[in-house]
């Protein structure tokens, strides 16, 4: 809980700090184009003598996306920071169980030097990993994930292409990947593809990473973002993937609905399944995996 704090600290100091630029004199952030989306969604069901059947349970999604893009001259500098955290208490008194239905650290930081028409000298770091432990299923004892475990620190040089303000296109032929697991359990089980026992693992490849955002309506908006990465170490024809696509449904200045729709490929990561079909879990493999999730709740823009 420790760092969960603490990082919810940092948090609340960089809101801070973004509120105050945007409050500032022109002059003052000349260049600078500063904004995010704060969102809080929950649902709950109850039931008293409920013939049928069912189990008391409460939710509650957030996420908070913030961007900071300097522009100047010939140059460019882009930051983004999305966080999304989401429980659900399922049950009621000493049987109620507490589950993780959302849990994401997303930074990227762009800089790029003008090159010519729409393309830029671009380097670019990004960070990705999660606030806490998560498990497979809500009875689980055994957990899957934890803080920085895994994370992943993305380090590349390359050509970004940004025809609009809507779409930028980064390719990088030179990437350094590093997969952190500094939880000592996964550690040593070698989850993520670290050697076991070992806290780090190295690739080298080459890195896409694409972002479109649009207006599909007057009242709808779309923004999907893709990464895609080969090791050119080890199995380059398996390339990773992280593909996300967000809808945005305005109701009204404060209320909005959502959809998120994340997809996932790593060929490192290796998932239980069921061979035969039959309940049990008799091996691991490399899958695709999907996750959704749609609220409706409180939306706030700046």
């Amino acid at each position: 809980m420790l760092k969960v704090k603490t990082l919810l600290t940092v948090l609340l100091m960089f809101l801070g700090s973004i509120s105050a630029m945007s409050e500032e004199s022109a002059d003052t952030v000349k260049g600078w184009k500063t904004g995010g989306v704060l969102s809080l969604t929950g649902s709950q069901i109850s039931f008293t003598n409920w013939a049928a059947g069912g189990e008391n349970s409460i939710s509650a999604n957030s996420f908070v996306n913030l961007f900071a893009n300097f522009k100047k001259d010939r140059m460019t500098w882009d930051n983004t920071l999305d966080l999304g955290f989401g429980m659900m208490k399922q049950g009621m008194g000493e049987e109620s169980r507490y589950y993780k239905t959302d849990d994401k650290i997303d930074f990227s930081s762009k800089y790029g030097q003008y090159a010519f028409e729409h393309w830029y000298y671009t380097g670019l770091v990004s960070f990705k990993s999660q606030f806490t432990e998560g498990f497979k299923k809500i009875t689980d004892t055994v957990r899957i994930s934890n803080f920085l475990a895994p994370a992943y620190l993305n380090i590349s040089i390359g050509m970004d292409y940004k025809p609009t303000d809507n779409f930028t296109l980064f390719i990088s032929p030179f990437s350094g990947k590093i997969t952190y697991v500094t939880d000592t359990m996964l550690s040593a089980a070698g989850a993520y593809g670290v050697t076991p026992g070992e806290t780090v693992r190295y690739e080298f490849g080459g890195y896409v990473k694409a972002q479109f955002k649009c207006n599909l309506a007057q009242n709808i908006s779309y923004t999907s973002r893709m990464d895609l990465f080969s090791n050119y170490l080890e199995n380059p024809q398996n390339i990773d993937l992280n593909w996300e696509n967000i809808f945005n449904f305005k109701i009204n200045s404060f209320f909005s609905a959502n959809i998120h729709i994340t997809t996932m490929y790593d060929d490192d990561t290796k998932i239980d399944i069921d061979r035969n079909n039959d309940g049990v879990y008799d091996g691991k493999g490399s899958r695709l995996q999907i996750k959704q999730l749609f609220g409706m709740g409180i939306t706030y823009k700046f």
